[in-house]
């Protein structure tokens, strides 16, 4: 007994769809390592304790913008309104997956209002940006021992 043109057209769309399934993940072909498809990392790109408590950390300052995969946070200039003539700006890398002190580095750039108005680019303290990192991390290990529980 012959196939008819509707039992072959069935069999055609189960192997199309098959195949097209396979090219994205869905099912594995013979051969094809299923660990290596897997591998794939969801989520941000960097440790994610340390990119909230960036942002926690951080948060007076108002942000400019942010790429979690990258790990980059930038921050937008913020003035303290106890001192009205000098602005600071911030920036945060996170630069690993892991939960490191050597995974974060902070900097932050300040200006000062001159006699004119305009503002001038002034030295920050280096004991600064240590300060923040250390806060940042600080966080990063209270968030990590809270979600732990």
């Amino acid at each position: 007994m012959a196939p008819t043109n509707a039992a072959v057209r069935g069999v055609a769309i189960a192997v199309v769809s098959a195949l097209m399934l396979s090219a994205c993940g869905g099912l594995p072909l013979p051969g094809r390592d299923r660990a290596a498809t897997t591998d794939v990392q969801q989520g941000i790109g960097v440790n994610g304790y340390l990119w909230r408590a960036s942002l926690d950390t951080l948060s007076f300052m108002p942000l400019a913008q942010a790429d979690p995969w990258g790990g980059v946070i930038n921050y937008d200039w913020y003035t303290n309104p106890q001192t009205p003539n000098e602005r600071f700006k911030a920036t945060v890398f996170i630069l690993d997956t892991r939960l490191r002190a050597d995974a974060l580095n902070v900097t932050v750039t300040k200006e000062v209002r001159d006699a004119a108005g305009g503002w001038t680019a002034a030295p920050v303290a280096a004991q600064t940006e240590t300060d923040l990192e250390n806060a940042i991390l600080t966080r990063a290990r209270q968030l990590n021992l809270a979600s732990a529980r």
